[in-house]
This record gives C-alpha cells, structure tokens and sequence, in this order.
C-alpha cells in the first residue's frame, strides 16, 4: 500500500473526496476541512493498494489536484488492517509487481542531478578501478563498480527515452557528458603521476592483465551481461524491494572500462577500452527501455480499463476516455 496525502481548494476536494470514497482500492479515508493554509484548502489523507496507486493519481490529475494543490506519495511498510487487505484484493495483480510511476520519475530525476558529488565519486571510483587495473586485482574492480554513480543517469535516459521527456534525457546526457570525462582525464593524470615516480608495476602490459582484461576486450559475454545487468537494475528501481542494486551495479562495468582508457591512453595505448565503454552503455540503456517499455505497456492497459472505473463518475470525470491529461505517457482514448 502507499500512503496519498492530497493539499486542495475545497471544490477540487470535494470531488477528489467522492473519487476516493468510490474506489474500492482505496482504504482509511481521512478528511481534515480547511486544515491546509497554503494553498487555502481541505487536506485528505488516504491508503491506495500500489497496483492502482498511479491510475488513481491520474485521476487526480485530471481534477487539476496537482495545479491547484498537492499531492504526496508516502510508502508503507507495515499497515495491518481489513479494509487495506481487501483493497489489495480488489487491485489486479500483485504489489510487488506493480510500478508507481510518480515514484520512479521522482528517482530518476533526483539521480541524474549533475553536482560536485557525483563528479566526486565518478573521480574516486575510476580511480580505485586504475589501480585495480594497474595490479591486475579484481577486488578493486567490483569495488569501483560499486563506488561508482554512473548507473543513475543511465536509469534515467531509459526512464526519459521511455516517457519522451526531453528535460530528464538532457539532464541525463550531460551527467555522463560531464562526469565521464572528468574521471577519465583525472585518472590519466594521476596515472601519469604513478608511472613518472615509478609506481606503475614492473613489466605491467595494458594489453595483458588476465584477471581484469575482461574490461578491455567486451565479448558476447560482456553484452549479455551487460543488458542482464540493466534490466535487473531497471527491475530494482521500479520494485519497492531494491535490495538487489547493490548486486546490478557490481555487474555494471562501465567505470572500469572508462578507467582502462585513462591507464591504456596514460601509458601509450590510446583507446584500449573506448569499444568496451560504449558497448556496455549501450546494453544497459537498451535493456533498461526495453524493461521500461513492457512495464509501461502494462501500466497503460491497468489504465484503459480503470477508465470505465464508474467511481470516476463520482468525481465528474467521464467514464471510458479521460480528459487532456498533464502527464506524459498517460493513454489517449
């Protein structure tokens, strides 16, 4: 279940009210009269099973909730109660299955946020990934997959590419436009400082390290786990359970291979892991929309069916086609 607590102007209210009475997946209906000041208005409060959790804001949308008002989305961890149960039972499908995609817009915005931070970790994970390179160690390898934030804009020009949204596919862009290079030019200075003192190993060939090659030389192997990688790391960020990231990103070998450039051009071998690089950025934004894609297909059909819902009748809201709505992606019919 996720928790909706919706700011709006007692006429807007009043009709989100009746919606909210009428919809069987939703529970534990709260209304506070003239309780919000600003905007001037009624604060509702209610329980929504999560399958339908994104139609039903739609529906919201179409009363102008979010021009007029407010609405927030709170998830719930544990809620013990009847009535919820039985709106979990009415909604098709299963919870942990279903997308909430104001959520997974939210997410993905807040990733691909080009700051000093993310500069800073693209900057000390191909550096920990350099020197995993440099002494052929895959432990620095994983650890540097781990360090490393490029996952978020990749996630996020899939969720863009997805819903068409031109503003989050530019603030995904110029993340890795910025980032990756920033971390590749720091480490080949700092390799080039390693090899001035003396503190490259010994005999250490870029075009040989047989434990961590695997960076430089992308196979059919590298592409398939490469989109492997994305589609679980898409799955992870829509499913309210994501503890399986940590594992995507161990999967995610982009940053080695941008270190590998870093190393290969530092020590006279220029563009030794440029292929590899592009490659698995490939895979991984081509498996992440394809995952997005089906998600959102489905996501579209809950929708169309919601439409002939008669509590949108209740509200004003016409049975069996929906007004203009603000959000992207949402079905025309």
């Amino acid at each position: 279940m996720v928790r909706l607590r919706i700011v709006a102007p007692e006429a807007a209210a009043g009709r989100a009210l009746e919606l909210l009475q009428a919809s069987r997946s939703v529970s534990s209906v709260v209304v506070l009269p003239g309780a919000a000041r600003k905007p001037k208005g009624d604060l509702l409060v209610c329980d929504v099973a999560r399958e339908d959790a994104s139609v039903l804001i739609d529906d919201l949308r179409e009363l102008d909730i979010h021009r007029t008002g407010s609405i927030a989305i709170d998830q719930i961890d544990t809620l013990i109660s009847d009535a919820a149960a039985a709106a979990e039972e009415h909604a098709c499908g299963l919870a942990s299955d279903a997308v909430v995609w104001e959520d997974v817009e939210h997410r993905s915005q807040e990733m691909t946020e080009l700051s000093l931070t993310f500069a800073a970790f693209m900057v000390l994970s191909m550096l920990i990934a350099a020197v995993g390179i440099l002494l052929d160690q895959p432990i620095l390898i994983v650890g540097a997959m781990v360090v490393g934030p490029e996952f978020g804009p990749l996630a996020g020009l899939s969720v863009a590419l997805v819903e068409r949204r031109a503003t989050l596919i530019r603030r995904s862009l110029s993340a890795l436009a910025v980032g990756f290079p920033i971390g590749i030019v720091v480490t080949l200075l700092v390799t080039l400082i390693f090899d001035g003192v003396d503190l490259v190993p010994e005999g250490f060939d870029p075009k040989s390290h047989p434990l961590t090659g695997f960076i430089s030389k992308p196979d059919f192997f590298s592409f398939f786990v490469a989109y492997i990688a994305g589609t679980a790391g898409i799955l992870a960020l829509t499913s309210p359970k994501s503890g399986a990231l940590v594992g995507v990103l161990i999967s995610v070998t982009t940053i080695p291979a941008a270190a590998d450039i870093a190393v290969g051009s530092a020590l006279g071998e220029w563009g030794e892991a440029a292929g590899a690089s592009a490659q698995l950025g490939l895979n991984l934004v081509l498996a992440g929309v394809v995952t997005l894609y089906l998600q959102r297909r489905l996501y579209v059909s809950r929708r169309v069916r919601h439409l002939h819902d008669p509590a949108r009748q209740r509200a004003g809201l016409p049975i069996g086609s929906s007004r203009a709505s603000a959000r992207r992606g949402a079905p025309r019919t």
